[in-house]
Parts: C-alpha cells; sequence; structure tokens
C-alpha cells in the first residue's frame, strides 16, 4: 500500500516522459517548493491537498492537481480508494479506460514487524511516474476534481522482505501509451511487464519519522 510519497524539487533527470515536457517539469519543481518539502498524502474531506498528475488532454501530456482517492456521493470513498491492485485491473480492465501518471521522487513504506519506515525511489534522485487510474467525483458543495489511485503491484524479490506491494513505474518510453492507449486487460499487461525494466534500479533506504513520515495515516 502506498499512502504517502514526496516529490523533491531538487529531482535528477526526469524520467517521466519519453519527450519531457519543459512546462511539465518547471510546473513540479514549482509545486514542489511551494509544498516545502512536504510527503504527499490523500486528500481528505476537510482538507484538499490537491496533488499534481500528469493527464492526457488533446492528444497531449498535460499537469493537473488532482484528488488523491475517489470522491462518491459527494464525499470520500468509504472503501479504500487511494491505491487499486494490479491484479483487479487485469479481471476489470474497464477500470483502467482513464488514467494518468503520478510524478513522485519517493514513496513511503513501513517494514514490520520492526517498524522501521523506509523510502523507495529510483538510484539517483530521478523523478519517475507512478501508474494510476482516474475518474471524475464532486465534492457535497458540488465541486468537480479529477480522483485518482495509484495501481499497485506484487513487489519484486529484492524489495518484498520490505513491503509485499510496490507502485507500478512507469518508465519513459512507455509513458505516452499508458496515458493515450485504448483501455482493456492488454495496457493492464503491457504496463507491468514495463514495470519490471525498472526493478533492479528501485532502491530503499531507513527513513525516520523526522522525515516527514506521519505514523497516523496508516
Amino acid at each position: 500500500m502506498c499512502a504517502s510519497y514526496g516529490l523533491d524539487p531538487r529531482f535528477t533527470d526526469a524520467e517521466l516522459l519519453a519527450e519531457a515536457d519543459a512546462d511539465i517539469l518547471d510546473g513540479l519543481r514549482e509545486w514542489a517548493e511551494r509544498n516545502a518539502g512536504e510527503t504527499l498524502r490523500p486528500t481528505g474531506k476537510n482538507l484538499r491537498n490537491l496533488n499534481p498528475i500528469v493527464v492526457p488532454q488533446d492528444g497531449q501530456a498535460t499537469l493537473e492537481p488532482a484528488w488523491w482517492g475517489f470522491l462518491v456521493n459527494g464525499e470520500p470513498a468509504k472503501f479504500p480508494s487511494i491505491n487499486t491492485r494490479s491484479e483487479r485491473l487485469q479481471d476489470q480492465p474497464g477500470k483502467a479506460r482513464a488514467r494518468a501518471i503520478v510524478p513522485a521522487t519517493g514513496w513511503f513504506e513501513l517494514r514490520k514487524p520492526d517498524r522501521v519506515w523506509h523510502e523507495f525511489g529510483l538510484d539517483g534522485g530521478a523523478l519517475f511516474g507512478m501508474a494510476a487510474v482516474t475518474q471524475r467525483g464532486r465534492t457535497a458543495d458540488g465541486e468537480r476534481f479529477t480522483c485518482f489511485s495509484i495501481v499497485m503491484r506484487p513487489a519484486p524479490e529484492h524489495l518484498a522482505g520490505i513491503h509485499d506491494r510496490m507502485p507500478v513505474l512507469i518508465p519513459t518510453d512507455y509513458a505516452r501509451e499508458w496515458l493515450q492507449a485504448e483501455g482493456g486487460r492488454e495496457v493492464i499487461d503491457e504496463a507491468l511487464a514495463a514495470a519490471a525494466s525498472l526493478d533492479q534500479r528501485v532502491v530503499a533506504t531507513p527513513r525516520s519519522n523526522d522525515k516527514g513520515v506521519d505514523e497516523k495515516l496508516f
């Protein structure tokens, strides 16, 4: 489960889009600087901390602030919705008709039973993209948002001892297809195969709570 992730404005070479859009990268750096290095957390009923995602618009990739987790009947879903299992999308590919990429420089997981937090990311501190599915939602006051859920898969062997799941990472050469391809199980299968190419580049670093990870959220 990914319940917190980070976006450090000091990220190195972007591994987000095959043809990195300067406006998107500048927008991410500006957003991350305004966010003062805080980890990103799900948007709640009383706190609208909208997070940047990359979505397709008129055939182009564009940056949009979005609600992490689904809104149902005017309020946050009562079922877990900030993450979606890749296996569920393979069984129900219709839920992956609308997709996005979530930019990040790291995500956080708690290793049990010793309760040590670890930060995961690509070697070199590169900006990377996590696969997400999206849907539109509205709050009780009628305001509408794009809502997103990060797609999770089983972790590879060298990470499974820390946590058994991880986000589906989208390499640059698959980013455009993930955003724009027709829906269907094929796009999920292809995303999982593409993500595996990054497995050996994922590193995990033990962290203490002074890094901004709040145990009360988990």
